[in-house]
């Protein structure tokens, strides 16, 4: 068997970061530790289980981006401005309420496609995510 279990999320500040993921999108913080050398492990992720994102610093030593050119330019780009993330619920119109209330944008209302209800909204960085509810299997 083989499954994803987290991946790398650059983001310029750990709290800040926290704050979006746990706060406006219910994600829940699985873990958050500095161990003796001073480097913060941050990693969230939906509260029912799956694929977490490792929190990194974007320029920290060994991050992606941590080069000359300036980590800074690749938050919020990380996927060249195309959706790399799909969050997908069980009800949409509860989440999509939820997000909006917590301040989260999205960029287009929600609309009915033939793999589900989807909407486009942005991360803190304003990296675009889809919201999707799949149709419900008959």
């Amino acid at each position: 068997m083989l499954r994803l279990s987290d991946v790398t999320y650059l983001v310029r500040d750990h709290d800040e970061a926290i704050t979006f993921f746990v706060d406006a999108l219910g994600f829940a913080l699985r873990e958050d530790e500095t161990n003796a050398a001073g480097r913060r492990r941050v990693v969230v992720g939906p509260a029912d289980g799956g694929t977490g994102l490792v929190l990194a610093l974007a320029g920290a030593p060994g991050a992606p981006g941590s080069g000359a050119s300036g980590a800074a330019d690749v938050v919020g780009r990380q996927a060249g401005g195309k959706v790399a993330f799909f969050l997908e619920t069980d009800d949409f119109a509860a989440q999509h309420a939820r997000m909006v209330a917590a301040g989260v944008r999205f960029r287009e209302e929600p609309r009915y496609e033939e793999y589900g209800t989807v909407a486009v909204f942005e991360d803190l960085y304003g990296m675009p995510w889809d919201l999707i509810e799949p149709p419900a299997q008959g």
